[in-house]
């Protein structure tokens, strides 16, 4: 009897454990997740996230009619990668980032902290911010207004990219509805996978929870997840699941 116990619990835990999203062990260099998402991931579907851009393999983008970007204009006609769960929002869990480290010190002996730091010192920093499943092609003038806001919803506000409803105000950015789902599965995964260094706050939750449900999976986000899962090794289970459920696996 003890014996049945603890198999059925052993096979508890290894169930629990499973359900849970593991975070990216693959690769821990930015600059190589960026190229692996051009080739081997948006080869075949280069449209940007917030505003359904078309761009080329040379990161040129072919801008929706009716966008207007009235600052950062010259970084509009080029696709940029974005961290939807901005990489200061995870990065100031790190030490690294907050205080610097030993080895954050530049070649006049001058210290230095922040990103830079947490790059060069932090290996787990290096793997969040490398993670596949939280880096998406933007308009590169929508990625530099965005910054690092979180996002809410902004009723009264205008668009600030003409026909691409992208909307930020008060240090907070909108997003246009084409990409709300998207996003909400993609914090819910950053979530989980990567607590204690990334929690969402309640009303981020609550947020993300609705938009999960308003906004469903598709065809392409399955595709871009089973991909990323092949190439990375780890899923996205607030994508996976109903993709499946969906017949889109």
């Amino acid at each position: 009897m003890y014996k049945r116990i603890m198999v059925f619990l052993l096979a508890a835990l290894v169930m629990a454990s499973g359900a849970q999203a593991a975070g990216n062990e693959w690769n821990d260099s930015f600059s190589k997740a960026k190229k692996t998402l051009e080739r081997q991931v948006y080869y075949d579907h280069r449209i940007t996230l917030y505003c359904g851009a078309a761009f080329d393999e040379k990161k040129n983008v072919t801008l929706p009619e009716g966008f207007t970007a009235a600052k950062h204009g010259k970084r509009a006609g080029k696709v940029e990668w974005e961290h939807v769960v901005p990489a200061e929002n995870f990065g100031q869990a790190f030490a690294e980032w907050r205080e610097g480290d030993a080895q954050c010190v530049d070649n006049r002996g001058k210290a230095f902290k922040g990103r830079k730091c947490a790059e060069k010192a932090s290996r787990e920093y290096r793997l969040m911010q490398a993670d596949l499943y939280n880096l998406y092609p933007a308009v590169g003038a929508v990625n530099a207004l965005r910054q690092n806001y979180n996002f809410q919803m902004l009723p009264g506000e205008e668009s600030d990219f003409g026909s691409c409803e992208m909307k930020i105000a008060d240090r907070k950015a909108e997003p246009p509805a084409r990409a709300r789902g998207q996003i909400a599965r993609t914090y819910k995964y950053m979530n989980e996978a990567y607590g204690p260094r990334y929690r969402m706050s309640r009303q981020q939750r609550q947020l993300m929870d609705a938009w999960d449900k308003m906004y469903p999976v598709d065809q392409w986000e399955c595709t871009r997840a089973k991909r990323i899962e092949t190439l990375q090794g780890n899923r996205n289970p607030f994508v996976k699941g109903p993709c499946k459920e969906a017949g889109l696996w």
